[in-house]
């Protein structure tokens, strides 16, 4: 029992001596995180929203393309040829001789070459 004590009043001693020996963490330059933040930063845009606004220009660039005629692959996978372009951005595509669909002219995935609904 008394070295018990003995180890409980040894311990009390030693654990304020381990955290005033830890000290106060190391003072950097106050500096470095904004730099850090900045290159953070720079990263971001030129991996992530540089590249997703230039594939952005690239798609309206597609769909102001968009003419009669014109054959097109959708978004859902259809295969037609354009054959009337709303003013509300809607296009009638002619996925064969009898079937019709209107889409929204944003889900047209590309703009295909003439004559390769034939070739297929």
């Amino acid at each position: 029992m008394i070295t018990l004590i003995k180890e409980v009043m040894l311990m009390s001693f030693l654990i304020p001596e381990a955290i005033a020996s830890a000290g106060d963490p190391a003072q950097g330059n106050p500096y470095s995180m904004i730099i850090m933040l900045v290159v953070f930063g720079l990263i971001f845009y030129f991996m992530i929203l540089r590249p997703q606004q230039k594939r952005t220009k690239e798609h309206k660039k597609l769909m102001d393309s968009i003419a009669k005629g014109d054959e097109v692959l959708t978004t859902g996978g259809f295969l037609g040829r354009v054959i009337k372009i709303a003013e509300t951005g809607y296009i009638v595509i002619a996925l064969n001789d009898t079937t019709e669909v209107m889409i929204k002219r944003d889900f047209v995935a590309a703009v295909l070459p003439k004559g390769t609904m034939k070739a297929l």
